[in-house]
Order: structure tokens, then C-alpha cells, then sequence
């Protein structure tokens, strides 16, 4: 008889892992061990819970108590107290940054009282190396009915009714796809997903994959029997160690549950999944270089048409979705696409999940329904800007999205929307800045990134995006002059019009937002020869301004190569010979005293 009267979900994603969450878990064994309460309670090693600026993070089931930023010298106290003494150990529940009150249970928490789970609903909440754990909660339901239940016309129809569009980045319809895919009379046909996330600051794929694997051969699964394709492929970067061996896990239980291989489910459907590991280049998120990737050839996209869905993988007709679309399919074959369309916006339905990181509170994983805008997702869920600093801008789609301005903040979080601000939605990353970023160097930092995942194969990539960087790095070391800024403008308008593939044609978006909202700080650099944001350090004096030091010593005791000099009631001074200008003083002075 299981005698279990209280599970601990422990985070056991990459984030947590990170901060020790591994070292959490032999605590937490060690101790109940020791008080021999291991058979009535259960450890159980999560996938990524989301909330990933606290971590590792343990919730207590049933009575929802979230426990945050545990570390193995907090497990003896809280194994005594809350386990043996029933007391809830108040100092590690969770404080929101503006209140003094404590909030133990993880549904009353802002950040996860704003979000609605749908891809993520199995985050934090079961094993993923379990099968039974996701079968428990619905798993592989939505395989059995569109195997056992549903033609291929119908699943591709309630796909189609459910308005769901990738969420790799184009927003293509996923309907529309698997209909010229399963239309296409070929014998051999593929479905593969795109797991090769290589955005900064992206993390979606990777903790979906950690925490709920079945999901996306789930999804898979049914794709394959919509189209009539036989053997799958999940395409994932070696850089997620992790993920993959939860993958693999996952594969080798459904195949010794009937779930993959011969005859599914006595259904008469034979179909295989299998992994290749990508090497981490980024253009190999485009599809055509993604297929290139795995017939063994270098990474490099082909003119369209014809596109995959005719000719694809080995030339055969082939479908391929991310790992947030893949991972939506069974709940819209077990619930129907007009409950998935009931969410969302006109053009935009279901939920996206965000990959919220920067200058945030909360950094995490965040899920909400399309139309949700910027500003719910950046303070609501975000919490703010740390530090009581301002928001300035989030760069939404990665290095080939755009920044957004504060004065767009209210903008609803849909494909149509997000582009009318000279942004795109991308695959879901969301990189927060405050007031001390310079946007200038921004857009450097994101060019840099393209140019150095340049494929190369095109001229207007390869070349446009080495010129575009080599301006902003003249700007940024104080030598930009009259007609850069046109010359950024012509460049971005070459490369966007001839560029072969999506990702050199969405390369300039960085530099053209920030010359769109941002353009005083161009000419401050060019003109005026100063960075507002101070941090472009070629236009910095490393001085102190008298009459704005406050005589506090913050500079003083930030500086690790004691170039600053101070004395209680007396302005600082800096030692330039001494200085290394790592901008440490420029971050602590809270007056703009250091010039």
C-alpha cells in the first residue's frame, strides 16, 4: 500500500540544475531519510517550473506551498519545521519585490496567477522521465483519438478550425501546411521538429523538452498520421544535454508502451522517432538548412519553391513545427479546434509562451493568451524593472526582431500587432532593457551575433550584415560621421529586399527599430560624441563631476582596480592611469556623477 501523504516537486530543469538544485535533492533525501520519512514523502525531480529567477524552487503537494532560492544548508530546518512540526518555514516562501507580505502558495503568486498553461500545463507538475506521470494527466489521449477515431482530413481540419500558427517565428498556418503536405501524393513522406533554439536569451524549446517531453512525440505522432508519414526526426542542439536525454527517454518508453513503431495502438499505423543533434548554428533554424543539416551537407538555406512540404528531406514531402506548436496538437485533437480559437485575438489564437530575460525581476518562462500586451508581461508577471530603474525597450524575436519602446507597451502581444511596431514575435524571446542600455551598442551586440551565424551562402548577408557591423562598431568607438546613418538605412533596405533566406532578410530589424525610436541617441554619438547611456566606453571621460558627487563612496568601493580615491566628506577622483574602464563606477553612481 503507498503510504505517500506529501509529494515535493523539485525544479530539475537546466536553470535550477545551475543553481544547485541537484545538491537541494540529496539534502532533501539525506534528511527525510533521517527521520525516516521517505515512504510518506516523495521527491520527485520536475522539469523546468518556469519561475527561473528564483530557483531551485520546491513546491509542496497537496497544499501548493511554493518554497524559492532553497540552498542544502535551508533542508534541515525545513525538514524539521514544515515535516515534522507542520510549521511552513516562512523566510523561503516566495516575497513579491513590492510587498512585505509572504505568499506561500505557488496559484496566489502574480507571476503564475497571470500566465494560462497550456503548452506548459505539465510544467513543474510531473517527472518527465515518467511516462505513467503524463498519461495521468491526459497524455497520448489525443494519439488514440486521432488514430483510432479521426481521418487524416479530420485531424488536419481541427487544426486548420483551431487557427494555430507556428511558433517558430513565421507564423505560418500549421493547417495549411500539413494540407499541402498530406495532398502531396508521395510515398515517403517525413515529420520533423525544430528544436535548434539559438536566439539569446531563448530558452522555450529547451525547457519544454525538459519538462514535457511526451508531449512533442505526442504531437508528432499525430502530425505523422495527418500527413501519412512514417518516420520522424526531433533536430536539436547538442548545447541541451539535458533535454536530449529526456528525449531519448521518453522515446524508448513510448516505444515499450506501443505508443511508437508497428501498429500503434492496434491502429495499423507504423511510425519511428528518432534524434539528430545540430551542432549549434544558428541558420540552422531556417527549415531548408535545418533538412541540408541532417542529409549530412552543410547548413545552408535553398531558394523556395519548391518548398518542403513538396519537396523537403532527401526531396520527399516534409512538414516541420517547432516544439511549442508540436506540443499544442494533442489538446487540440482531444478538446477540438474551436476550444483552442476561443483564446486569443482575431488572427492570433491559443497562448505563446515568452522567454522573459534582461533587466526584469522575474526572469522565466512565461505562457499567455495571444493579445495579452507587453506591459501585463513585463511588470505583472515581469515584476518591473530591478533596481527602481526605467524601462526603456524589449527586444522582442531575437537578434532579427526589433526593440519596443515604452510607448508601446500596450501593445497586444499578436503577430499583426508586434510587426506594426517594427518588431516580430519570433519564437518567443523577450530581452527586457533599462535606462542604461545604450541602443546603439545594442544593435551592435545583435549584428555581430548574425554576422558571426552567417551562413555566407548569399552575397547580401554575408556582406550586408559585416558592413552594417562595421559602422556600429565606428559609432559605438566614437568615430561615426555625417551619412552613417543613411548608409545604416540603404544597407538594411538591400538586405532585407535580396537576402536568399528569412534569417538574412529579418537581419537588419535591430538597427532599423533603433534608428526608428532611438535615433537622438544615433546623433548623440555621431555628433555629439557622447553615449547618454554611458556605456560605450571610446565616448567616456572617466571623470567626476564635482558638482554631482554626493560624496557617498559607492564608486569607491565598486572599483576592483582601486583607481578611485575618496575620503569620507569629499568628492572622488579617478586615477585613469589606474583604470581599467569596466564601467563598474558608471553602474553604482546613482547621481550620473562620473562622466
Amino acid at each position: 500500500m503507498n503510504k505517500t501523504r506529501t509529494h515535493l516537486l523539485l525544479c530539475g530543469g537546466t536553470g535550477c540544475h545551475s543553481m544547485g538544485a541537484e545538491a537541494v535533492r540529496e539534502a532533501l533525501e539525506k534528511e527525510l531519510g533521517k527521520h525516516n520519512l521517505l515512504q510518506e514523502i516523495q521527491i520527485v525531480e520536475t522539469g523546468c517550473n518556469g519561475f527561473c529567477a528564483v530557483g531551485p524552487v520546491l513546491l509542496v503537494q497537496p497544499e501548493g506551498i511554493f518554497y524559492q532560492k532553497l540552498n542544502p544548508k535551508d533542508i534541515p530546518h525545513l525538514v524539521e519545521e514544515h515535516f515534522l512540526k507542520g510549521r511552513p518555514v516562512k523566510k523561503l516562501f516566495y516575497v513579491e519585490p513590492a510587498s512585505k507580505d509572504s505568499i506561500p502558495n505557488m496559484n496566489e503568486i502574480p507571476f503564475f496567477s497571470h500566465q494560462v498553461f497550456r503548452v506548459m500545463r505539465n510544467k513543474g507538475m510531473i517527472d518527465p522521465e515518467v511516462i505513467d506521470e503524463y498519461i495521468a494527466r491526459d497524455g497520448y489521449f489525443g494519439t488514440a483519438k486521432a488514430l483510432k477515431e479521426m481521418t487524416s482530413e479530420q485531424i488536419v481540419e481541427q487544426i486548420t478550425i483551431s487557427g494555430l500558427r507556428g511558433r517558430g517565428g513565421a507564423g505560418f498556418p500549421t493547417g495549411l501546411k500539413w494540407k499541402f503536405a498530406m495532398n502531396n501524393p508521395g510515398k515517403t513522406k517525413y515529420v520533423l521538429c525544430n528544436a535548434d533554439e539559438g536566439d539569446p536569451g531563448a530558452f522555450m524549446d529547451r525547457s519544454i523538452l525538459e519538462a514535457d517531453p511526451h508531449a512533442v512525440l505526442e504531437g508528432m505522432i499525430i502530425a505523422a498520421k495527418a500527413i501519412n508519414a512514417g518516420q520522424g526526426i526531433i533536430y536539436c542542439r547538442t548545447e541541451y544535454p539535458l533535454a536530449v536525454r529526456r528525449l531519448e527517454i521518453a522515446i524508448k518508453q513510448a516505444s515499450e508502451y506501443g505508443l511508437l513503431g508497428k501498429d500503434i495502438l492496434g491502429s495499423g499505423f507504423d511510425f519511428e522517432i528518432e534524434i539528430y543533434q545540430g551542432a549549434g548554428a544558428f541558420v540552422c533554424g531556417e527549415e531548408t538548412a535545418l533538412m541540408r543539416s541532417i542529409e549530412g551537407k552543410r547548413g545552408m538555406p535553398r531558394p523556395r519553391p519548391p518548398f518542403p512540404a513538396h519537396k523537403g528531406l532527401w526531396n520527399m514531402p516534409t512538414i516541420l513545427n517547432n516544439v511549442e506548436t508540436l506540443a499544442n496538437i494533442s489538446q487540440i485533437i482531444m478538446h477540438g479546434g474551436e476550444w483552442y480559437a476561443s483564446l486569443g485575438t482575431e488572427k492570433s489564437k491559443g497562448t505563446k509562451v515568452f522567454a522573459l530575460s534582461g533587466d526584469v525581476n522575474n526572469i522565466g518562462l512565461v505562457e499567455v493568451p495571444m493579445g495579452t500586451s507587453l506591459r501585463t508581461i513585463i511588470y505583472d508577471i515581469g515584476g518591473g524593472i530591478p533596481k527602481k530603474k526605467k524601462f526603456k525597450a524589449v527586444q522582442l524575436g531575437g537578434p532579427s526582431g526589433g526593440c519596443v519602446p515604452e510607448q508601446h507597451l500596450d501593445t497586444p502581444v499578436d503577430y499583426e500587432e508586434i510587426a506594426k511596431v517594427g518588431a516580430i514575435m519570433g519564437s518567443g524571446g523577450a530581452i527586457v532593457m533599462d535606462e542604461a542600455t545604450c541602443m546603439v551598442d545594442m544593435a551592435r551586440f545583435f549584428i555581430d551575433f548574425i554576422q558571426d551565424e552567417s551562413c555566407g551562402k548569399c552575397t547580401p548577408c554575408r556582406e550586408g550584415t559585416r558592413r552594417l557591423l562595421e559602422i556600429l562598431e565606428k559609432i559605438c568607438a566614437g568615430k561615426g560621421e555625417k551619412g552613417d546613418i543613411e548608409a545604416l538605412e540603404s544597407l538594411s533596405a538591400i538586405i532585407k529586399e535580396s537576402a536568399l533566406c528569412g534569417l538574412g532578410q529579418t537581419a537588419p530589424n535591430p538597427v532599423l527599430s533603433t534608428l526608428r525610436y532611438f535615433r537622438d541617441e544615433y546623433n548623440a554619438h555621431i555628433y555629439d560624441k557622447k553615449c547618454p547611456a554611458r556605456r560605450c566606453v571610446a565616448l567616456l571621460k572617466f571623470e567626476i563631476d564635482p558638482d554631482l558627487c554626493k560624496k557617498c563612496g559607492l564608486c569607491f568601493k565598486a572599483c576592483p582596480a582601486e583607481a578611485i580615491t575618496w575620503q569620507k566628506k569629499e568628492v572622488a577622483r579617478i586615477d585613469r592611469e589606474k583604470c581599467i574602464k569596466c564601467l563598474n563606477c558608471y553602474g553604482t553612481c546613482k547621481f550620473g556623477a562620473i562622466l
